[in-house]
């Protein structure tokens, strides 16, 4: 008789988009499938996805058994519970607590302990370092101390205060009947100082890396580890923990909400609370990419032949939309074949080389800000009394300005119409979110534009990676 043993192999799928932050890390995007290689550590696995491998979150997966079958139906079956019997949601894990409450007191439970030691964690890092460091003007100026800790002493300061308020809702006797929805509601704004931590990770891993390779750093922030008694993990590990702190909010409100009756008084906040926190998450991606792209669009400015006037960043971050169009303009109505890039706040246009067509001159912009965007319908224009074709207007709100854009194909005109659309959502959302590029932000890209760009990519290929930023 042969037995026939079933073979085993884990595997996770993702629950999130995970946006790496140093190479070592494996990025992914929610609902791809991840062959788990080691859990031995508890937060972080190494795992494999298509020909990539890296360290990943276990927070951010969902384990599976053979891939199609999920770890608490098999553990469920190692228990001898019949799978679909529902035996598990009325059994009771506790004296006289249904598996449902019980699931939700554990869920409030890991909510308060990971916050308390979260909090512990961030005084650890402003106490046992910060501190320090600030002692030893030899080593650290305040600039380099806020290259490699960003504003985690703020994040401190919010945490304490969430945490108090936490703990105003959190019901000892009873955990399941806490309600703590209301508290991640009232704090969702606030949340967002996160985005700058997050930004600033990059560069404090890079700045990090540098004062490592010099021996008396690396014993500096071991001996600072130990005057606090801090657990054996390096500073850099230390500083990862607050990108994973914000990503792991709507997880665990996620499983919070799995657990809560439709009835409970606390439903709607935590079915709300998540829906905000996962919003601050997408928040806090979409200002990562931008600020991301910023220096791309220094670059591509610098490509740019006879500029004129303020540099683009002066008021946009983000490129919405670019191609060619067709201008006439008052009055001589004449027709200028240009190159047109629609930017948050602003539409530039450029003029292509006859010979080289991948060289860009500079010949004007329009602020969309004092703009009203028109369809205008095929036929003669009456302000410019000229026949057009797939075209719109542009028209000053003081009336003093006309300029039409024709496209090549009415779906073109079409894709356009969406795109002025899509800016003024993009500037009111900037607008309602307090979103904005700090000076010193503008002014180190356009600084490493200007020393990249003599001996840098041609000039084409610029002009495509800015597209990619769409």
């Amino acid at each position: 008789v042969t037995l026939l043993r079933r073979t085993i192999f884990v595997c996770a799928e993702a629950l999130w988009d995970h946006v790496t932050m140093d190479d070592q890390e494996l990025g992914f995007k929610a609902g791809d499938v991840i062959e788990v290689v080691d859990a031995t550590n508890k937060e972080w696995w190494w795992g494999r996805v298509l020909d990539s491998e890296g360290w990943f979150p276990a927070s951010f997966v969902r384990l599976r058994v053979n891939q199609d079958e999920p770890m608490d139906d098999y553990l469920a079956h190692l228990d001898g519970v019949p799978e679909g019997s529902g035996a598990s949601v009325g059994r009771s894990l506790g004296p006289g607590l249904p598996c449902k409450e019980q699931m939700r007191a554990n869920v409030i439970n890991e909510i308060m302990s990971t916050e308390r030691d979260y909090i512990k964690h961030l005084k650890d890092i402003c106490e046992g370092y910060i501190k320090q460091c600030r002692k030893r003007t030899d080593m650290f100026n305040e600039e380099q101390l806020r290259m490699i800790f960003g504003n985690i002493d703020e994040l401190y300061r919010f945490q304490k205060k969430f945490l108090k308020a936490l703990e105003k809702k959190f019901n000892k006797e009873q955990p399941h009947l806490s309600e703590i929805g209301s508290c991640f509601l009232e704090n969702q704004t606030e949340f967002q100082i996160y985005s700058e931590y997050c930004n600033n990770h990059p560069n404090a891993c890079v700045q990090l890396s540098k004062l490592m390779k010099i021996k008396k750093y690396v014993f500096f922030f071991e001996a600072c580890r130990l005057l606090q008694k801090m657990i054996d993990i390096s500073l850099d590990g230390f500083l990862l923990t607050p990108v994973q702190k914000i990503c792991k909010y709507p997880l665990q409100l996620a499983e919070l909400l799995k657990y809560t009756n439709p009835q409970h008084r606390d439903y709607k906040d935590v079915e709300a609370a998540l829906n905000a926190m996962k919003n601050v998450a997408r928040l806090i991606n979409e200002r990562k990419r931008r600020l991301e792209n910023i220096d791309k669009i220094a670059q591509w400015q610098s490509a740019i032949e006879d500029w004129e006037g303020d540099d683009i960043l002066s008021r946009s971050s983000d490129l919405i939309f670019s191609g060619d169009l067709t201008k006439i303009s008052q009055p001589q109505a004449k027709n200028q074949q240009r190159m047109f890039f629609l930017f948050d706040h602003q539409l530039v246009f450029c003029k292509k080389d006859l010979l080289r067509r991948d060289i860009l001159y500079y010949k004007g912009r329009m602020d969309m800000d004092q703009m009203e965007v028109v369809d205008v319908e095929d036929g003669k224009d009456k302000d410019l009394n000229v026949t057009v074709k797939n075209a719109l207007k542009l028209v000053s709100l003081a009336g003093d300005e006309v300029h039409l854009l024709c496209a090549k194909k009415p779906e073109l005109k079409q894709r356009w119409l969406r795109a002025f659309a899509d800016e003024r959502e993009q500037v009111q959302h900037d607008f309602e979110t307090g979103f904005s590029i700090t000076e010193l932000q503008k002014k180190q890209a356009m600084q490493n534009a200007s020393k990249s760009h003599p001996a840098g990519k041609p000039k084409g290929d610029l002009f495509r990676e800015i597209s990619h930023c769409q």
